[in-house]
């Protein structure tokens, strides 16, 4: 999974990227600090891979990782050359989702780019900033299938979808809330990679004091929340601050330092459990004495196609699949113990994997 991490300048985007990848991007108190992105890939944070490392006695740990990309800070105008301008969102058109940072707290050491918070103007602005870019990824892609269309008429249909996507923008809307009238419109539309297509998760950037009840009493967080629930993005309250120093600790001292704030989970773990419920992923697991692996795959794949994840071998070839819960083959502390209290089961081409399957592929090429 691949995240593209947005916001104004000083809303604290850096800092978090810092956090959530210890990569030590540059971050400092004045705009456009950043200015080559910056890409950071991390682990997915996974209990169930030791507890099942840990019976197999299993020689790697192999976690689902996250790439994080985090470009220069966007201004007003910024498709006009305003700031950095708009030349660094190419590195974010790859994403699978983009997160979208906010700033919801008040400090006068601070610098805001406009002069004073105001969460749902600052959305408002980088999002118009994404319109902007996305109509002259368009504008080119029209005018080049419109030359093209004068030779091969079956492009008329591709050079109609283009114009209706340019018509919703042009009238402040999001590519995401076009709906396609097929699925080869579909495709269509899913190859231009247009920024405004992608799902967003808000990252609400909060002071320490707003944490411990998850920004219940930050009206500037409920505006948040409000605007997300319009688009049907996710939402999840983050202190960047704090992240950049839980950064910093051990295992042991960060579940203490959690503890003492109140939480249960890091900014972190918040994000990848938004990202999963926004794309609709789920995690199926390998073990072994070799390794013990977490596969992404999207919620509703088919055994074959999940095979297919390990290597195309495995899904060319797919016989079945031998499945068994993660707590179950654990709660018999042995594979063998599972199988024979009849806990693992064959299944075929149609079965569709759940999070937190423990699966052995049978193949054949």
């Amino acid at each position: 999974m691949k995240l593209g991490i947005v916001g104004l300048p000083n809303v604290g985007k850096s800092t978090l990227f810092n956090s959530l990848t210890k990569a030590g991007a540059e971050s400092a108190n004045y705009p456009f600090c950043t200015i080559d992105p910056n890409v950071g890939i991390v682990p997915v944070p996974d209990f169930r891979l030791g507890l099942l490392a840990a019976m197999y006695n299993s020689a790697k740990i192999t976690p689902a990782v996250i790439e994080f990309v985090d470009i220069a800070g966007l201004v007003k105008g910024a498709s006009k050359g305003e700031g950095l301008g708009n030349q660094f969102l190419a590195n974010i058109r790859e994403v699978d989702a983009i997160v979208h940072v906010v700033r919801c707290f008040e400090d006068a050491n601070v610098i805001h780019v406009d002069g004073s918070v105001n969460p749902v103007r600052d959305i408002e602005t980088i999002e118009l900033e994404l319109i902007f870019a996305d109509l002259e990824v368009l504008e080119r892609r029209i005018a080049k299938t419109t030359r093209s269309a004068m030779n091969d008429k079956g492009l008329a249909k591709e050079l109609a979808t283009l114009k209706k996507l340019k018509a919703a923008l042009e009238d402040g809307k999001q590519a995401k809330t076009v709906v396609p009238d097929d699925e080869d419109e579909a495709a269509l539309i899913e190859s231009l990679n247009l920024l405004t297509s992608k799902p967003v998760i808000f990252a609400a950037n909060v002071a320490e004091d707003d944490l411990a009840n998850d920004g219940a009493d930050n009206a500037y967080v409920q505006k948040v929340r409000a605007f997300a629930a319009e688009e049907g993005s996710e939402v999840f309250v983050i202190c960047a601050q704090i992240e950049e120093e839980i950064a910093e600790l051990d295992e042991d001292e960060k579940k203490m330092f959690l503890e003492d704030l109140g939480l249960s989970e890091s900014g972190l773990e918040k994000l990848i459990a938004a990202s999963y419920s926004l794309l609709g992923l789920i995690s199926y697991l390998t073990a072994g004495e070799t390794e013990t692996r977490a596969w992404t795959i999207t919620k509703g794949t088919k055994a074959p196609q999940a095979a297919g994840k390990i290597h195309s071998d495995f899904e060319r070839g797919f016989i079945r699949a031998e499945v068994v819960n993660y707590q179950d083959l654990l709660d018999c502390k042995a594979y063998s113990v599972a199988r024979e209290k009849g806990l693992i089961r064959l299944e075929g081409k149609e079965y569709m994997v759940q999070d937190g399957d423990v699966i052995l592929f049978r193949f054949n090429v």
